[in-house]
Order: structure tokens, then sequence, then C-alpha cells
């Protein structure tokens, strides 16, 4: 039986259409005006955002620090009413989870991307989940790549990456694994550019009829 290949998915920007980018909007919508220039600090300069999507503190620890009162709440409610499912990964996912090897690769705090793997029924498709929260490294470091041809056993040639950051791709491209930007920021890519999930659809479709017509004439 011949291989499956491993198609690595991003989270944000790509099955959720909304980058992490949105949270911080959602908190300063949150809090009153005079407590923005804490707000900035805690951002920007005490990057506690960052440290949550590192692993270095847990969900509750994070938004405490931010000043929510009920942190598990607030997850809950950030997550479920403020970031939207792209429904086409859906019909997407169900054409090609038996024929691709799923892989989610995402920076994220941890217990974020569970709650969303349990919200939208995630775990049915992906065969594995790798986290920026759980590893303690995140993309674009060329050792998150690494890590993943490591785990995962297998060759980068044998791995697409659809991601919506420029600058994670490159990163991926480096090591052999296949780029594929999901641009919903309309950014300028030299690779291979999707719109959708129907135009990745047409894409893993192309690449597999390439790929039987190299096998059947022995290439």
């Amino acid at each position: 039986m011949e291989k499956k290949r491993i198609l690595l998915l991003d989270m944000y920007g790509v099955i959720i259409k909304e980058s992490k980018g949105a949270f911080i909007p959602y908190t300063f919508e949150h809090f009153n005006k005079n407590e923005h220039s804490r707000l900035v600090r805690a951002f920007r300069e005490e990057c506690l955002f960052t440290k949550a999507g590192n692993g270095e503190l847990s969900s509750n620890e994070f938004l405490s620090l931010i000043g929510y009162s009920n942190p598990t709440e607030t997850m809950r409610d950030y997550l479920t009413n403020f970031l939207t499912l792209d429904q086409d990964f859906l019909r997407f996912a169900e054409r090609h989870y038996k024929q691709y090897d799923f892989v989610l690769l995402s920076n994220d705090v941890k217990e974020w991307s569970k709650y969303l793997f349990e919200l939208h029924g995630l775990q049915k498709y992906f065969k594995e989940s790798i986290i920026s929260g759980e590893l303690h490294m995140r993309k674009p470091e060329n050792r998150i790549f690494a890590y993943t041809i490591k785990h995962l056993q297998c060759n980068p040639q044998e791995c697409i990456f659809v991601d919506n950051s420029v600058q994670n791709l490159n990163a991926a491209q480096k090591t052999g694994i296949h780029p594929v930007l999901f641009n919903r920021d309309n950014v300028v890519y030299s690779g291979n550019i999707i719109n959708n999930f129907q135009e990745l659809d047409n894409l893993l479709n192309f690449h597999a009829a390439f790929r039987g017509a190299t096998i059947k004439k022995g290439v």
C-alpha cells in the first residue's frame, strides 16, 4: 500500500478564519480605556500572549495576568463566540482525511487548541497535533519543522504545509516541506497560493493525478 502524504495545517487564518490577532482587539473592547496603556505593556513589553503561546503560561495564568476575573469563561467566550470556523474545511476534510494524514501545526495556547478541537469536532480528521504551547517552540523556528519531520517519521517531501504566513512557509520550505499559502490577507507570495478550501481541493487533486502518472511511467 502506498504511504499517505501528510497535510500540515495551521489553525488560525486557515481552519479558523481569524488570526490570533483577533484576541487583542477583543481584550481592548472588554476593558475601560484607562486600562489600555496597561494592556499595551502586557502584550508588547511583557509579551504575555507570546509566553502563553510558548507554554510558559497556562491559559488561566495568562488571562488572569491580563486582568480577567474569570479566565476559564473568558477563554470559552472568545473561542466560541469571536472566532469563526471555516465551514468549507469540514467538507474538505470529509473528502480528504482518509487519503492524507492530517496534522495540525499551530502556534497556540495549548488549552485553546484543545478547546477548539472539541468545540468543532476536529479530532475526527487529525492524526496528530503539534502545538507551540505544548512543545515550547514555535513557527517559524526551524526546530519545530525539524521536530515535526522526526516525530512523524517521514521525509519532508511527503508533507504539504498550508499556512497563512509567508514567513512560516519560507522556513518550512528550507527543510524540504512543500508550502502552500492560504491567502486570506492578499499578500504577495511567489509559491503556490490558494484562497479557499475548494482551491486546496483542486491543488491536491492535481498533485495526486501527477503522482499517479509518474508512478505508472515508473519514474
